[in-house]
């Protein structure tokens, strides 16, 4: 399999907690430069995955590239800062501001203020965020800002690779629709390579260019969207389509 290509390989990967067998040899590629979408039910093995790709999970066995490198066994952190990673519900600190949940691993990595304060406000413009939420806390934000607060977090070190956990599903539907045109112009933009977690064939159809199906850790299907859900490979997944897309 040709990394080069690959955001993300993973190569014979096996992964158990327990009893639980959630990963045995699982072998794919993930494209670069697009968001693919990571659909399956609740315990396919969806987190586990993404947690694998910036070490937060150890995969028992087998191998996972990141951008051509293996994922490190030691000194994360600068790795971890190539990675955005942004979740369900945000997860800002609710005792800092908009502006310092955003910037904060900026300082750390020892950027200048001006630098700071030039890419927060393009974040800010990109995701249609006022400019006066900067010095709000969480608390004082709606459900739709968090979340884009949330994603400019993410995206405020230039990742090479985004990891998306379900972070539209914790919104109403008008807001995040929002939200997908928010992310979809930045992606436009950007061209980072995305992984996006859903249970939302909706949300996969619209956001991605490319779909990988789990069911209780197997990959059933890989392909464009249009390719996955015209052609479903298994009763599963027609299954999935029927009763989301229906």
């Amino acid at each position: 399999m040709t990394t080069h290509s690959h955001c993300v390989v993973f190569d014979r990967v096996s992964k158990a907690y327990g009893d639980l067998q959630v990963f045995s040899d699982l072998t794919v590629g993930l494209p670069k430069g697009v968001t693919t979408a990571i659909v399956g039910t609740s315990g396919s093995g969806k987190t586990t995955l993404l947690q694998m790709v910036n070490a937060l999970e150890k995969p028992d066995s087998g191998s996972i590239l990141v951008n051509g490198k293996p994922v490190p066994e030691a000194e994360l952190e600068p790795f971890r800062r190539k990675i955005g990673y942004a979740v369900q519900g945000a997860g800002l600190f609710p005792h800092m501001s908009a502006k310092e949940n955003v910037t904060l691993i900026a300082g750390l990595e020892g950027w200048n203020q001006d630098l700071i304060d030039e890419r927060f406000a393009t974040l800010l413009n990109a995701m249609e965020l006022p400019f006066d939420v900067a010095d709000r806390l969480p608390r004082q934000l709606s459900g739709g800002q968090q979340q884009r607060l949330g994603l400019c977090r993410a995206l405020m070190l230039e990742p090479d690779l985004l990891l998306l956990d379900e972070p539209f599903s914790a919104v109403d539907p008008i807001t995040r629709l929002g939200l997908y045109e928010r992310f979809e112009s930045v992606q436009k933009q950007n061209q980072v390579s995305t992984l996006l977690v859903t249970h939302d064939l909706r949300e996969a159809k619209r956001l991605a260019g490319y779909l990988l199906i789990l069911d209780q850790g197997v990959v059933v299907q890989a392909g464009t969207p249009e390719d996955v859900l015209e052609h479903p490979a298994t009763a599963y997944v027609e299954r999935l389509i029927e009763s989301q897309l229906a």
